[in-house]
């Protein structure tokens, strides 16, 4: 089937937000040249605080009513300490090339949290694109080395942060139904920050003395706080709403090929012809994925 007009502005959301998260590996793999990795995962809300308190203040947002707190907190713990502090710990035992094969699953693991949260079902040609997407995905990193030097704690550090994840993401997406995802990113920033500032100020005390200023280092963590933790936010909230959280989360498929480009960009890593032919395999069943039924 087509898309209706409201679904395509979702999937250039999603895309958009994708393209936002996809530079969150390498750039908390710079931050962690210079500061500790629990310090990396609690100073990103904090960063991402210096905009979302102004820009809510200034819109007179300000005022959570009691029914949206459960779903706010949910997607807070999720999104602001479950996500960043367990990858940031499987990026410090690995590299981000095998944390990238371990989260290819998140697409799929966002598909059915959704399905269990809201009881649709979208079908079994969606289950079979999004499956043959991550297959690919999962083929594609490995065949770049990325099982290479296997850390079996990371791995767990992984599949536990891809499903903190997963949740925000459904949890995240049921809240644009009643403010807009600007405003749902910007309470998840504001709820989670004392936390995150105590947790910070402990932190940086115990561990600044042994690292080194690096400018990088400096750069790839306001990087994770202003585009992964907060702005990546401001889209894919809005292209989960728009196309369904389900065919939403497929675009994620894309995440680990941009990824690569980031890499490139930052880790001048070489892209191969076998990038390429893997991305339009990639590209091919996400579209596959969210035209397959009826938004979920």
């Amino acid at each position: 089937m087509s898309l209706s007009r409201v679904q395509k502005n979702g999937l250039a959301f999603a895309f958009l937000g994708v393209f936002l998260f996809s530079a969150s590996l390498p750039m908390t793999k710079l931050a962690l040249r210079g500061y500790d990795p629990l310090f990396t995962a609690f100073a990103r809300p904090l960063i991402a605080l210096t905009v979302a308190l102004p820009l809510m203040t200034r819109e007179r947002a300000l005022a959570l009513p009691r029914t949206l707190w459960r779903p706010v907190l949910f997607t807070t713990l999720g999104a602001v300490f479950g996500w960043p502090i367990l990858i940031a710990l499987a990026l410090q035992r690995s590299t981000s090339a095998h944390i990238a094969v371990i989260a290819a699953v998140m697409p799929l693991a966002t598909a059915l949290i959704a399905v269990i949260k809201y009881k649709r079902h979208p079908g079994p040609a969606f289950w079979i694109a999004s499956t043959l997407g991550t297959i690919l995905l999962v083929l594609f990193a490995l065949s770049r080395g990325g099982a290479k030097g296997e850390n079996g704690i990371a791995d767990i550090l992984t599949i536990l942060a891809v499903i903190a994840s997963a949740i925000c993401y459904v949890e995240g997406a049921g809240l644009t139904q009643h403010m807009p995802g600007w405003q749902v990113i910007s309470w998840v920033v504001i709820v989670g920050s004392p936390v995150s500032l105590v947790g910070a100020i402990a932190v940086w005390t115990h561990t600044h003395h042994h690292y080194a200023f690096h400018v990088e280092a400096l750069a790839g963590l306001l990087g994770i706080g202003f585009s992964s933790m907060y702005l990546g936010f401001f889209a894919w909230y809005r292209g989960l709403k728009d196309l369904g959280v389900a065919h939403g989360s497929q675009v994620q498929q894309l995440q680990a090929i941009m990824t690569l480009g980031w890499s490139a960009l930052f880790l001048h890593e070489r892209i191969t012809l076998g990038t390429v032919l893997a991305a339009l395999g990639i590209v091919l069943s996400v579209l596959w994925a969210i035209t397959t039924v009826n938004s979920d």
